[in-house]
């Protein structure tokens, strides 16, 4: 029995950034600053929560020997450039189309995640972590809870995962902001920790790993966090 499937639409744009560019060196050091850009890119009127209703997803690589840092932006429709800082960076986009059509069970794949690995503790007043009703507390996490929640999160995105290598994520650093105006993202505080997972892993259910691609996995996606993405094995 054939099964129906909705249509998928998402782009995936890489930016070069132009390192002799204030507004990129500014979002090099500063996480706020770049949810700022990235936010540029959604369009205007989306009501509540224009990140979700335009679908960016955003990761920031570093730079290697021969190339800049990139900034890789996913979205439901080709981002407008044009309202990026002058000379931001170069970009190219493709339709991710063909990858959504090509997701079966059983493929392998080789997959790259910048995730917040972190988890909801119960604590007392001096933080430590207890089983009670005091409150709650984000907590990151590292090491063999950090892998041990990727495993969970890729089994629960339709993949099971072959190898996994884990990179701390160096940037974008956090600075707090202190001002009261409305259009200003709060700060994603002290725990905003971010963690590279790389590897190899096979498909189980195209249909949740279609729906983890499109929204994103764990928590921090306004600020780099939660983009998925894959290629052939």
């Amino acid at each position: 029995m054939t099964s129906t499937r909705t249509v998928t639409t998402a782009t995936l744009t890489r930016i070069r950034l132009n390192r002799r560019s204030p507004a990129a060196r500014r979002d090099l050091a500063d996480a706020v600053s770049l949810h700022k850009s990235v936010m540029l890119l959604a369009p205007d009127d989306l009501g509540e929560n224009p990140r979700q209703q335009a679908g960016l997803l955003f990761r920031l690589e570093e730079a290697s020997d021969d190339t800049p840092p990139s900034l890789l932006i996913q979205s439901h429709q080709p981002p407008d450039l044009t309202r990026l800082p002058h000379h931001y960076g170069s970009a190219e986009t493709r339709p991710l189309h063909p990858m959504f059509q090509a997701l079966t069970p059983g493929r392998p794949v080789r997959y790259r995640i910048t995730a917040n690995a972190s988890a909801a503790r119960r604590v007392l007043d001096d933080h430590q972590p207890i089983d009670n009703k005091h409150g709650r507390k984000i907590v990151a996490l590292y090491g063999d809870d950090a892998l041990a929640w990727w495993q969970r999160r890729a089994h629960q995105a339709g993949l099971t995962l072959a190898t996994t290598d884990i990179t701390p994520a160096r940037f974008p650093r956090t600075r707090r902001h202190t001002g009261n105006r409305s259009d200003e993202p709060p700060s994603p505080g002290p725990v905003h920790v971010l963690t590279r997972f790389d590897g190899l892993a096979t498909i189980t259910d195209p249909d949740l790993l279609r729906h983890a691609l499109l929204t994103g996995i764990g928590r921090g996606k306004p600020y780099g966090a939660g983009l998925l993405t894959l290629a052939p094995a």
